[in-house]
């Protein structure tokens, strides 16, 4: 029974990461292997659609992608935490906005991004802050708020109320409150916010689409310049390769950071 059931697990297992491996499998084919051998077991091993990825040219640079999207995302993950902290203080323990504001900036996350898309390139032309790093990063921690605050809401509720009204009675104000008792104990759910934040702002394209043309290009934009950069149609080695690459970043964040994720989602599930 146990050798069946691990045979089950490999079978799913093996089924929800066919593209992943797939498309590992893809980046180390030659051209040729590819075209002829569409099985998992390449015939040749190489290398060289990753050495196209990484050749700098005049046209493509994917050095320059993977910093803007770094950049970008930075802001778009810690932008959010810096905002929502005292607010998540304010909405858990006085209550305040918890009727209107947090309800809406929760709704506002459930509409469609296109319908920004507009007036926020208006602004932005206005602004000067189009093919702009900032710019970028600003509009991914706007797409960050509600996740950051429902998250951390929930974090300062699971608090117990009897440590900052200890620390109240010991004449400790609400900013020490915040930074020296509530900050530590919520470690954890910083941590989630934080890469669950990278991980959206490094996938996010359509904005990245929109807002930017040379300078603040992300990963995700610029990944799709490599499909045809060896010209005559779609070159599938270069294309899984840099598929691989545009993915490792979050990836490898998320496997660092995997034991403050599951503290943090477990943390009021023993709860009483």
């Amino acid at each position: 029974m146990t050798l069946l059931r691990w045979i089950v697990f490999a079978v799913a297992a093996f089924a929800m990461n066919f593209p992943v491996i797939a498309t590992l499998v893809t980046a180390v084919k030659t051209p040729a292997d590819i075209a002829r051998n569409p099985s998992l077991v390449p015939a040749s091993f190489t290398l060289e659609n990753f050495a196209t990825v990484f050749t700098v040219s005049d046209r493509l640079n994917i050095w320059a992608y993977l910093w803007n999207s770094l950049a970008a995302s930075l802001i778009g993950a810690i932008l959010p935490i810096l905002l929502c902290l005292p607010l998540a203080y304010a909405i858990a323990r006085r209550g305040y906005g918890r009727e209107i504001l947090l309800p809406l900036v929760v709704n506002l996350r459930a509409m469609p991004l296109i319908i920004f898309a507009i007036p926020l390139y208006m602004m932005y032309q206005t602004l000067g802050l189009l093919d702009t790093r900032i710019g970028l990063g600003l509009i991914l921690a706007v797409v960050n708020l509600p996740l950051a605050l429902v998250l951390l809401v929930n974090a300062v509720a699971e608090i117990p109320r009897d440590i900052d009204e200890a620390a109240e009675m010991d004449g400790a104000r609400t900013p020490r409150v915040l930074s020296h008792l509530v900050l530590p104990l919520v470690r954890p759910a910083l941590a989630t916010t934080f890469v669950f934040g990278f991980i959206t702002a490094w996938n996010e394209f359509l904005f990245g689409l929109m807002l930017t043309t040379r300078d603040a290009v992300p990963m995700t934009v610029g990944a799709s310049f490599f499909f045809s950069a060896g010209g005559g149609g779609v070159q599938w080695g270069v294309a899984a390769a840099v598929i691989v690459v545009a993915s490792a970043p979050p990836v490898l964040l998320g496997l660092v950071m995997y034991r403050q994720i599951g503290r943090s989602m477990l943390a009021g599930a023993v709860k009483g």
